[in-house]
């Protein structure tokens, strides 16, 4: 991890749940600990390309640019797929997966501009990436983490074709214990009580992990989930 001191990284989603832990362990963790290090917090709307232009414009005038980027920010309604409405859709494959992407291209972009060759591209992305469930109301959502599937090693192989070392990978997460859930369900209903479930520093862990491989190593997904979770 000492290679990562002194470098940027860019968090999205990061006001709570495991974008937040995410920080935390970044800037607190053993492997960190005594390095110099800072949070900076910058609002922007991800589903706004305009402003996600003028993020990545803010930290190359304040942090010359981006070293890691890490897509966390994601949502999903509570709809099925025959009671979800267009404009459900939309604004899920906006954040979940064309923010995602813009994200990227303006990362890898402001490492290549400053010949950054050991950069970083993390997504985290979810179980559902890879198993649809019988849970109708997060199919679509489902759909949105399928495309980050495809895309993870869709880059991987644009990359790899241009002999770049900058490395992409992914952390597809089971059920794990944050805002999420309560957000889209809005019943007060709580999705965690059946069984221990991940929490977001479980999953703030395998990221470090992931930046912790040395150079010749490329993590590709990491799927985790709890202990009993069925699927």
């Amino acid at each position: 991890m000492e290679r990562w001191v002194g470098r940027v990284a860019l968090v999205t989603g990061a006001s709570s749940g495991i974008g937040a832990a995410i920080c935390r362990q970044l800037a607190l963790s053993k492997e960190l600990s005594g390095m110099p290090g800072s949070l900076t917090a910058m609002k922007c709307d991800l589903t706004k390309d305009s402003e996600v232009l003028n993020l990545f414009s803010g930290i190359k005038q304040q942090f010359g640019g981006v070293d890691v980027c890490i897509n966390n920010a994601g949502m999903s309604h509570n709809h099925s797929l025959l009671d979800g409405t267009p404009e459900e859709w939309r604004e899920m494959l906006d954040l979940n997966v064309v923010a995602l992407c813009l994200c990227t291209k303006e990362a890898v972009a402001s490492m290549k501009e400053r010949k950054v060759d050991d950069g970083h591209i993390i997504h985290i992305s979810s179980i559902l990436g890879h198993v649809v469930t019988g849970s109708a109301p997060i199919h679509f959502y489902t759909a949105t983490k399928y495309a980050v599937t495809a895309l993870l090693e869709g880059l991987r192989q644009e990359l790899r074709a241009e002999k770049s070392h900058i490395r992409v990978s992914a952390v597809s997460p089971g059920l794990t214990e944050t805002e999420f859930s309560p957000r889209m369900r809005k019943d007060g209903e709580n999705a965690y009580s059946a069984f221990k479930c991940l929490q977001a520093e479980d999953v703030a862990s395998s990221v470090l992990h992931v930046l912790s491989a040395p150079p010749h190593v490329q993590i590709h997904d990491i799927l985790m989930r709890p202990t009993f979770q069925p699927a």
